[in-house]
């Protein structure tokens, strides 16, 4: 299924409120990660970076978001524990603490950090599982180890 939304842009503080305003339609949960994520790119690549941001619905009611910049080599790393009184450290624990699952896709010249979401009318329908309900793990979620390149295992 070819992505429904592309946007390509320059990853500026000002275009993170760009990518908001885009993603509207896909509801708060899908803007936050996106504005997140791009975040990140600002911060930790650098301003004025090329950044493709691309969104759709995937079978089974989830959303895809996926954000890619130029540079491989800087990978996110969820920070555990960070404190309330941090500044920063908080944008990756708060997208693994929306998606479903998540992770990182290394390629020559490239890196994608994405994620999957319910969809708005999944969660309000009372069919968001965001933890695994399975005898193995009831209750429980794995961290994902996005700074490895691997996915969560919340699927």
């Amino acid at each position: 299924m070819p992505p429904v939304t592309t946007l390509e842009l320059l990853a500026t503080p000002a275009g993170v409120s760009g990518v908001r305003r885009a993603l509207r339609p896909y509801g708060t949960d899908v803007q936050l990660c996106a504005s997140e994520l791009v975040t990140n790119v600002v911060r930790h690549v650098g301003e004025a970076v090329p950044v493709t941001v691309r969104v759709w619905r995937e079978e089974g009611g989830r959303i895809r978001l996926e954000v890619s910049n130029p540079d491989p080599r800087v990978l996110p790393v969820l920070v555990a524990g960070v404190g309330t009184e941090a500044e920063s450290g908080r944008g990756l624990a708060l997208v693994d603490a929306l998606a479903v699952r998540w992770g990182v896709e290394q390629e020559a010249g490239r890196k994608t950090v994405w994620c999957e979401l319910f969809s708005g009318s999944d969660a309000a329908a009372g069919t968001d599982t965001r933890t695994p309900k399975t005898p193995e793990r009831p209750g429980r979620r794995r961290r994902s180890a996005g700074a490895l390149g691997h996915s969560s295992a919340r699927s």
